[in-house]
């Protein structure tokens, strides 16, 4: 039934019908083969077989040649990129003439171009060429002062600072010099503390003690343990010191004791054994009543009172006059005790001046407290005579590098010193269950 269906007659009078209903697929795709070929050249039907083919007889030059002179020759070959500006088709330009817009140069008449090369190698020159020859300059000196990406030419915190004549003086601080250079256009650069001064003044890595060594000197090895020695003596004088102040220091008793000898304590100075006195004797006997703080009367200064004030403060002053004269008079003959004492005065200045720097000096070889956690340095490698070998092959290791490392980190007041955690107390939490949680399994 299918089959005997007659296609359907369609009206083909306008172009939108006629390209709807009729297939011109195959018109299509001979006319892009026709012009395939025409952007190729001829079509290969009409071509020789010497245009499509060539035998090639020549060897491949490339086995002959060295990698360098391969590498001469990719430099000079045309770069691939370049392909896509080349033309892609054989068909011709239809347009065979075409308009060019021709520049400002050319367009410019020739007695007006001569005049202005003449002005030009004269000097003369517009303002706007003027502007743009300075904006020219100023960008090329910025664009040479700009510091590429890892290239350190120059020390700018070493570099001299140009101060003018007016403000280098010792009348300005440098704050006041460094504001006025900042709001003048030049700034002045401070160097930050923590290049200049250093954390410690102990060195990175010390110098161990020469007994230390695989093979020590007897003398350097006996030294090495007669300062361990004297450590050890010194913690033990000190553990002993504090069990006796702390532990030695009280004695024991009984419960029962210490809980008279409190009683004791907190009843001390009461009256506890006192007679019993008659209540009539308690009376007051002055009934009178006396204020603590009686009113005073407003009463007003006479003129007789107000001059004798007067005279009383002029006196005051006079005599304050007359006591600094005498003491200037008295001065003059005491200029050699007052020399000595001058003397005396700068000879403990100084003595104290030295004192400080002495314990600066100290403080500055010592670590910081940096931590609630005191630094504790390590314990002095060391070993017997019996145990040294003498040789590296048997020489056993003593200590270590990443340890003696951390140490003098923290030593230096790099790294805070902390200690060793290994078991982090948790806190006791209540777990219980909600009431609209609980399950009554015996109701039923």
């Amino acid at each position: 039934m299918i089959e005997n269906l007659k296609k359907r007659k369609v009206s083909k009078k306008t172009k939108k019908s006629w390209r709807k209903n009729v297939d011109i697929k195959d018109v299509d795709k001979f006319l892009d083969n026709k012009r395939l070929e025409e952007r190729l050249g001829a079509p290969f039907s009409e071509r020789a077989d010497s245009e499509l083919f060539s035998i090639d007889k020549s060897r491949d030059e490339t086995l002959l040649v060295s990698k360098l002179e391969r590498r001469a020759q990719l430099k000079v070959k045309e770069p691939r990129c370049f392909a896509i500006l080349k033309p892609h088709t054989a068909v011709s330009d239809p347009i065979t003439k075409r308009n060019r817009v021709k520049t400002p140069e050319e367009r410019k008449n020739p007695i007006r171009r001569k005049i202005e090369n003449a002005m030009k190698k004269n000097g003369i020159l517009k303002l706007r060429e003027r502007i743009s020859l300075k904006d020219r300059s100023i960008a090329k000196e910025k664009r040479n002062k700009r510091y590429k990406r890892g290239e350190f030419k120059e020390d700018i915190w070493n570099k001299e600072q140009n101060v003018p004549a007016e403000l280098n003086s010792g009348w300005f601080t440098s704050d006041t010099i460094r504001h006025t250079l900042a709001n003048t256009g030049r700034k002045r650069k401070r160097v930050p503390e923590s290049l200049i001064k250093k954390t410690s003044a102990l060195p990175a890595v010390q110098v161990p003690h020469p007994g230390t060594s695989y093979n020590p000197s007897f003398n350097d090895h006996q030294d090495l343990l007669r300062e361990v020695a004297e450590k050890q003596l010194q913690f033990e004088k000190e553990e002993a010191h504090l069990n006796r102040v702390t532990n030695q220091m009280f004695k024991k008793i009984s419960s029962q004791e210490k809980d008279r000898n409190t009683l004791k304590e907190m009843s001390e100075g009461l009256p506890l054994n006192l007679p019993v006195e008659n209540s009539e004797n308690h009376g007051d006997e002055d009934a009178t009543v006396k204020s603590v703080n009686p009113p005073t009367k407003n009463e007003k200064k006479t003129l007789q009172k107000r001059r004798k004030q007067k005279e009383e403060r002029q006196m005051k002053l006079q005599r304050k006059h007359n006591k600094i004269e005498k003491k200037k008079v008295a001065d003059i003959y005491k200029l050699k005790l007052i020399h000595k004492q001058m003397e005396s005065k700068e000879k403990e200045e100084k003595l104290t001046k030295e004192r400080r720097e002495a314990i600066k000096e100290k403080q500055s070889v010592e670590p910081k407290v940096l931590s609630r956690i005191k630094f504790e340095a390590s314990e002095p490698d060391f070993k017997l005579g019996a145990e040294l070998s003498g040789n590296l092959r048997n020489a056993e290791p003593v200590g270590s590098l990443l340890k003696d490392r951390f140490k003098s980190l923290q030593q230096r007041n790099i790294v805070a010193p902390g200690a060793l955690v290994l078991k982090h107390t948790k806190p006791n939490v209540k777990r219980y269950i909600k009431a609209d949680h609980k399950i009554n399994c015996s109701a039923k």
